[in-house]
Parts: C-alpha cells; structure tokens; sequence
C-alpha cells in the first residue's frame, strides 16, 4: 500500500435555504475527524452552492478537458486534487439533487478511479434512493461506489436541526471512511498511470512520471535493496543511497529532475538529473534486482538523458570506481571517463550533449 497521504472532498449537496446538509456534513466529519487523523487522511469539506456553478456551460465536451470558464478550471483543480469523496446528499423526488448531478456532469477525467462513498438523508428511505440514482452515473464516469453507507432517517435522528448522538451511525460513518482509504490507496496506481505527464514504461504495464517528496518512503526502500550491490563491488558501505532517509531523499526529491518507473504501486527504478551550468547531471540510477539484465536501466538512462534543458552541452555522470558492469553500461552509451576526477573511489564519466536531444519538454 502507498505511503502518501489521502485527500478526501467531503461534498455537501444541497443547496436549499434551510437545508439540513450543512449540519449533516458538520457531523460527518466531526464524527470521522480523530480517525481521519489515525489515517493521515486529508479531509477537505466543499458545500456545492459555495462552488458558483451555473448549469453545465462548457461548448467543449467534458472528456476534452478544455474549460472556457474559471468556475470550471476552478472546480476540476480541486476535484483533480482529490483521492476520494464522501457525498452528503438529500432525496429529491427519488432522486439525487440537481446540484449533484451538475457538479458530477462538469468533469470527466478528474473523476476517474477514485472510490465514493455516501452519506443520504431522507425520510421514508433515508435517502437511499437519491444514492441508488446517483450510482449510475457515478459509474459511468469511472468513479468506484463503495458497499459501505450512512443513511440517516431525519425523524429518529435529528432534532431540532442537529444529528442526535448514535453510536450506529458513527461507526458506519467511520467504516465508510476506512473503506473509502483501503480503495483510493488500491486505486492509485489506476489514478496515476491515468494522469497527465505519465508515459509508458519499459516493461508492459509499467508507466513512469516525475516522483514528488511524497514519494521518499519508495525511494528509500528501493535505494536500499538496488546499492547493496554497488556496496560489495567497491568494498565499502559509505554510499549515501544506503544511509539517507526518508526525509532526506526527500530534501533531494524537492531539488532533483526525478523520474520513477511504477508497475501496479510498486517502484521498480529511480534516475534523477539535474542542470549545474551547461552540464546536464544523471544519477541514482536504480532499477529492482529482479528486473535487471533486462534493459530498464538503459531505458532510464535515455529518458533522463532526454529530459536534458536547453543550453546544456554535456552529460555527466559518477559511478563506484570498482562497478564494472555500470562503467561497461554507460562506456556502450558513449560516455568517457574524465580525465583526473577519479575521487573519493568514485569515477567521473561524460558525453557530448547532442543539441538535437536537448529540446524544451524532452522525457517524460
């Protein structure tokens, strides 16, 4: 399962003066906060009347993701930003509100596999019909409804205006939270192999995108099981791959060009660069000891060597001055030893940049 945290919209539906919604959504997440905390979840509430969304107004489809108006470019950064979403919805006429299935119509890609839990209200059904309504459409944007609900009945669990304490109600109100996190973290590979700046890897089914700080938990790991080798070659344990942690790979994470290549949530490779003058500077190339002799480390080496910013002239590289196989690897891209920089029991290798390959928006 992924380390990063969990932002959860917790979607306040109906807009009606007088509404009960607003004390719903309180209640809601009052009640599921301390265990939110437990999870690191993110919870952000987001009443749609507060959003300005006039009826559906875009010429363009939503599956084109071209937005006309602010009122969506704002609505699809914050929906794009979520993992999962808990909806608070009345019943209306057996169905949902319209405010709902507006805010729903709006976007497209944002949605996609990211799990929905609901919260309903109502008086003879509890709601439940509006949710049943909602789980149609819901779907056919790729959202993933969970089994986990709330449905409150207002005559035995308000009063004057307010959620009466209920045990049962809390407990289901934090089991929709905690299967609401199980699924957005199963999901998230789905979300990502989906987003923008993600190409497809090396390996089928494999995707790589630029890792983030939040990403330091799997690169540490990953550093951890690739550079035990690196160790054993140079017959010394002071690699920094070995000894960071999660919080300075994360420092670096900040201030490195790094690329990640990801199968099913898990990290299987690691090459980061970064500009120092006109010199483009490639290192941590990492790939899973499973997967190497397979050419992953090479197709790394080629997108971070293609991610080169413009006005660079040169490549440069440092390897463990006893690693053969990795002074063999990049020596058959073309790279050099340089001369007199052999230090610390490092070697220092190097290539002429290719004005051809140094290109705004190469790699991915």
């Amino acid at each position: 399962m992924s380390t990063k945290p969990v932002r959860i919209l917790v979607l306040i539906c109906s807009n009606r003066p007088g509404a009960l919604g607003p004390a719903v959504g309180e209640w809601v997440v009052e009640t599921i906060t301390p265990r939110a905390t437990e999870l690191a979840v993110e919870l952000v509430p987001t009443a749609l009347g507060d959003l300005d969304l006039p009826f559906l107004d875009e010429e363009q489809h939503p599956a084109s993701g071209i937005y006309r108006h602010e009122h969506t470019r704002r609505w699809s950064a914050i929906v794009d930003a979520a993992d999962g979403f808990i909806v608070v919805t009345p019943e209306y006429n057996y169905g949902m509100p319209a405010t709902l299935k507006n805010a729903l119509d709006y976007l497209s890609r944002e949605w996609a596999w990211k799990p929905i839990g609901f919260v309903s209200y109502g008086n003879t059904s509890a709601g439940t019909r509006s949710v049943q309504h909602a789980k149609q459409v819901v779907t056919t944007l790729r959202l993933v409804p969970l089994g986990a609900a709330v449905a409150i009945r207002i005559g035995e669990a308000t009063d004057n205006g307010r959620i009466r304490p209920n045990p049962a109600l809390a407990r289901a109100a934090v089991g929709v939270l905690d299967e609401l996190v199980r699924v957005a973290q199963a999901l998230r590979p789905m979300r990502e192999r989906a987003g923008s700046g993600v190409v497809p890897g090396p390996v089928p089914g494999s995707y790589v995108r630029r890792l983030t700080p939040d990403d330091a938990p799997e690169v540490t790991v990953l550093q951890r099981c690739c550079w035990v080798d690196e160790a054993f070659a140079n017959d010394t344990l002071d690699v920094p791959a070995l000894h960071e942690s999660p919080e300075q790979v994360r420092d670096w994470l900040a201030a490195w060009h790094t690329l990640g290549l990801w199968l099913d949530g898990r990290l299987l490779g690691i090459v980061r660069a970064r500009r120092l003058e006109t010199d483009w500077h490639i290192g941590r190339l990492g790939v899973v000891p499973d997967l190497r002799g397979r050419r992953v480390g090479r197709w790394l080496l080629h997108a971070a060597e293609a991610a080169a910013e413009p006005g660079c002239r040169r490549i440069v590289l440092f390897t463990g001055a006893g690693s053969a196989y990795n002074i063999g690897l990049y020596r058959s891209e073309g790279y050099q030893r340089t001369p007199s920089a052999d230090t610390d029991g490092t070697v220092s290798l190097d290539k002429e940049l290719n004005p051809a390959e140094s290109t705004p928006g190469g790699g991915p």
